[in-house]
């Protein structure tokens, strides 16, 4: 019988299932998008302000933004963690990458919520 340790912080499945769901969140979103541009073939600039004047239009774009930005994050640190050997030069990578997410977030509310 083989008897496993098992090491390290677990983030294999953890990731794993974050990329999955983020994916689904913003394939949903998606479909969601491209019906409204299917049966509102003539749509306005009216039509999509009252299209986004809505809560719940509000709330859904920002969750899908958010998973859009986690989904970014482990595929941007898996990067710099498999191909970027030095230290110092992969935690600034790391900050970088983190700093350049939360300034997309804070740009994405901006725009959806017309703070």
């Amino acid at each position: 019988m083989v008897n496993r340790h098992v090491i390290g912080a677990h983030y294999g499945l953890r990731d794993w299932l974050l990329q999955r769901i983020t994916a689904v969140v913003m394939l949903v979103y998606t479909i969601g998008l491209v019906t409204f541009l299917v049966l509102a073939a003539q749509a306005t600039y009216e039509g999509w302000q009252t299209l986004f004047s809505l809560t719940w239009v509000r709330v859904l774009s920002t969750v899908t933004v958010i998973a859009l930005l986690l989904h970014a994050w482990v595929g941007i640190r898996d990067i710099w963690m498999d191909y970027v050997q030095p230290l110092g030069l992969r935690l600034s990578l790391h900050v970088a990458t983190i700093l350049w997410l939360v300034g997309n977030f804070v740009y994405a509310v901006k725009v959806v919520w017309g703070v």
